[in-house]
């Protein structure tokens, strides 16, 4: 079974209602042998707020060394985002090995009428696959209610109800006690319920659940009134930049950390997680703190620009807007621009109450079934506000309107439903991955890995000989960019997905560039999102990196790295520099050799090294870093630690380089702060794990996919693409055949905006074609030699007059002229 069939399986499985009761989930999961049995759960119910908390409670765990499963929806991409282990998306080869387990029972059921649903069968993937990967804690987001919500086949060992509020009252009653009464079922035997509801609602819960530790505002100290002082009492700071400051106070600890989630409400929401956490598992305060910090959620207030301020939030009902205004509210700006696009169950006159604030309003309907009419929502607006209210037929084209109309000071926010702000989101997040094809076999494979049925992909092969380029788009995007380039003599082969109205699908478009610049032309000013497209197939379609004026040496070609240990534990040259005057000779030499930039590690992360204290760290390089600080080369600092990073600024470094990929919250503050340039590698963990068995699909796919998101982040800190620098990260969580096949497809990396920085010295991929890894010159220089052919921006090596040689070759060989002087 091909990837496609079985995620078609799945979602043909979404014209199946909604429906109380776990018997469904049970039976699916009694074929899988009952993998929910083994494992320990935390479970996680709510109006408002499930899948942030239940964020933060993963993250949390997971920086405390536990291997967790998080389950959540909806999904804003890919399906698969909705199961996850240590933050890495079910492959798409257990998604198959799953449906070909569990089709003849659903066939079967569904022949007598009882079919389990789309979200009872992804709960029984999501437990599955926790079970296989045999996590210590799965954290499980509760998708209607509680009591007969598919997730309670688990016996929870900790749970919460974050808030409630009336919704899917068909399903779950007509009043809030009802509707808490039904969320509190979830609570665990032996162990109080979490929950920051209060009123009615916390009388309810405390019927069902009996002990509860409440959780809520300790602004007045914990006193809150009728409901009585909280158990863990929350004190919001205000916004801090981009962060929200946060002090939790529990009986016997305290917790004062940033959130990169902004509001009061998630305030209260990381105090709902960091009960949970202590509940389940031993974490020392600086844990819980660093794990807040990370806890991205993406589309739940995500603030994209600044000038205008652009913000992304999925928030769906009166509640949740209501919270989502507030938040803005701490923001200066002049008008509001609204993207608006919700679904057709939703109270949207509450909703446009919530939103009163506007100035202007674009209502559209996101590419789901399930939305309801602009012009429904556009009535709503104008009742329930004075904002001059226009309708646009799709997400992206009214996200350029409201762009175009909002001035430097104003604010843009994109809300109503996390289906609009996903596809708003694309602006930012959707890569154009060019493509090498030089063969019918590359032509096959390029076209197989987008889920093209075989029969496509067979017809399709020949007609690669151009530009090949790989994305993802909507639907009805995808018919449209197939119709017009065959009108033009290009081609275009779509995935086999069904076209599910709330899926993207990957499109391979075969072109000559001719027929690309005719396809913009077209795409220019067409509905559904096309507009927008057509700008990002423009910049897709020049490879190259623009000139960004900042004088970086890889803005005029290839440029080479030379590393600087200062450790006596590296693979390579451990021990060797660990003396200041030693390590500014081997500078200097590297120097000589043709370096343009020298980078300087006081750490090493080789698999199983021991990691270092930060004052160790910076006792080693800050004395190094001053020394070499007035000479004609960029110093870059090798570091994991925002401290570390802070300090060697101070003394002159220009380049961050972080192997762990801004793990450490403050790292991209840092770079922003001091406006440099920050090498962000791909790693599943720093130091590499050496008995660690990482799956890939696609170690080329996963990567820029893991990437995108990182790179976001230093982007949304405020760093422009051509100071971010992303390496594929050899050798960190990959086998060496990964490693090669990175290698080969080098220049796909280019779909991410930044430059490409290849650090592949004497590392042990190496020792696929017999060479032995931490003395392997000859090598390194041929690896050298493609990666520059391949597109690479900064080679890092340690031996640098052979590899600067090697680059002078390669670009030779692209431009003679260059290197003539006569």
């Amino acid at each position: 079974m091909e990837f496609h069939e079985a995620a078609n399986f799945l979602f043909e499985l979404r014209r199946f209602a909604s429906r109380a009761g776990t018997d469904a989930t049970r039976e699916l999961l009694s074929t899988l042998g009952d993998p929910h049995e083994s494992l320990r759960c935390v479970q996680i119910a709510g109006s408002n707020g499930k899948g942030s908390t239940a964020r933060m409670v993963e993250r949390s765990l997971r920086e405390a060394g536990y291997d967790v499963g998080l389950y959540t929806s909806p999904h804003l991409d890919d399906v698969r985002e909705r199961v996850r282990v240590n933050g890495r998306k079910v492959p798409e080869a257990a998604l198959v090995e799953f449906v070909e387990t569990v089709e003849p029972s659903v066939t079967e059921r569904g022949a007598e009428g009882e079919s389990p649903t789309f979200f009872e069968t992804l709960t029984a993937l999501a437990l599955w696959e926790f079970d296989r990967q045999d996590v210590d804690i799965a954290v499980l987001e509760v998708g209607i209610g509680g009591k007969y919500d598919a997730t309670s086949v688990v016996d929870p060992a900790a749970s919460a109800v974050t808030s409630v509020t009336l919704e899917h009252t068909h399903i779950l009653g007509d009043t809030v006690g009802e509707i808490a009464r039904d969320k509190a079922h979830v609570a665990p035997d032996g162990a109080p319920l979490v929950t920051g509801t209060t009123g009615d609602a916390l009388d309810a819960v405390r019927e069902v659940a009996g002990d509860v530790v409440t959780v809520g505002d300790g602004t007045s100290g914990t006193d809150r009134g009728a409901d009585g002082p909280a158990d863990v009492a929350v004190t919001y700071g205000g916004r801090d930049g981009l962060e929200g400051a946060v002090t939790i106070e529990g009986p016997d600890w305290t917790v004062e950390t940033h959130l990169p989630l902004l509001g009061e409400h998630q305030a209260q929401n990381a105090g709902i997680a960091a009960a949970l956490v202590r509940q389940v598992a031993d974490v020392s305060r600086e844990e819980l703190e660093r794990g807040l910090r990370n806890a991205h959620w993406p589309g739940r207030f995500e603030v994209m620009g600044e000038d205008p301020l652009v913000v992304l939030d999925g928030a769906h009902n009166p509640g949740g807007l209501e919270r989502t205004t507030e938040t803005l509210d701490s923001f200066s700006y002049d008008d509001l621009h609204l993207v608006v696009g919700a679904m057709v169950d939703k109270d949207h006159v509450g909703m446009a109450a919530a939103l009163s604030d506007a100035d202007h309003a674009i209502v559209c309907r996101p590419n789901v079934d399930r939305a309801e009419s602009p012009a429904v929502v556009a009535e709503a607006m104008r009742e329930a506000t004075d904002a001059d209210v226009e309708t646009r037929s799709d997400v992206a084209g009214a996200l350029e309107m409201a762009l175009d109309a909002a001035d430097d000071g104003d604010a843009v926010l994109v809300t109503g439903s996390l289906y609009a702000v996903r596809e708003a989101r694309n602006r930012w997040s959707r890569a154009i991955v060019p493509k090498r094809v030089d063969s019918l076999d590359e032509a096959r494979e390029t076209i197989d890995d987008a889920h093209v049925t075989e029969a496509g992909a067979w017809r399709m092969r020949g007609k690669a000989v151009h530009r090949v380029l790989r994305t993802r788009v909507q639907p009805r995007q995808a018919q449209y960019l197939k119709e017009e380039l065959l009108s033009l003599g290009g081609e275009c082969a779509i995935s086999g997905l069904n076209d599910q109205d709330e899926e993207r699908l990957d499109v391979v478009t075969m072109a000559t560039m001719a027929q690309y610049k005719r396809l913009t032309e077209k795409l220019a000013g067409q509905p559904y999102g096309l507009s927008p497209f057509a700008d990002e197939l423009r910049e897709a379609l020049d490879i190259q990196q623009p000139d960004s004026g900042r004088g970086y040496p890889w803005e005029d070609g290839p440029s080479v790295m030379g590393i600087l240990n200062i450790t006596p534990d590296s693979f390579h040259d451990g021990g060797e520099y660990d003396a200041v005057e030693d390590a500014v000779a081997r500078a200097e030499e590297m120097i000589a050799d043709g370096a343009d930039v020298i980078d300087i590690g006081g750490e090493s992360t080789r698999p199983g090294a021991e990691p270092v204290p930060a004052d160790e760290e910076i006792a080693r390089v800050v004395p190094v870093v001053e020394e070499l600080a007035d000479r004609d080369v960029l110093l870059s600092i090798d570091t994991r630690k925002a401290s570390v990073a802070r300090a060697t600024l101070d003394a002159g470094a220009d380049i961050l380089n972080d192997v762990s990929g801004l793990e450490d919250p403050e790292m991209r503050l840092v770079a922003a702060e001091y406006d440099v340039p920050v090498v962000v590698m791909h790693s599943i963990e720093t130091p590499v794990d050496p008995d660690s068995d990482v799956q890939y699909d696609d170690v080329v796919t996963d990567c820029i996919d893991q990437l995108t998101e990182r790179v976001l982040l230093a982007e949304k800190a405020g760093l422009d693409r051509e100071q971010i620098l992303v390496d594929p990260g050899i050798g960190f969580g990959k086998s060496r055949v990964e490693d090669f096949k990175l290698l080969d497809r080098l220049d796909e990396f280019r779909a991410l905006g930044c430059p490409i920085l290849f650090g592949h010295s004497h590392k042990s991929l190496f020792g696929l074609v017999g060479e032995e890894p931490g003395d392997c010159l000859e090598a390194t220089v041929a690896g050298t030699t493609l990666a520059v052919e391949r597109g690479a921006d900064i080679i890092r090596v340690h031996d640098v007059a052979e590899n600067v040689a090697a680059v002078d070759v390669a670009e030779a060989a692209r431009d003679p002229e260059r290197f003539d002087g006569s």
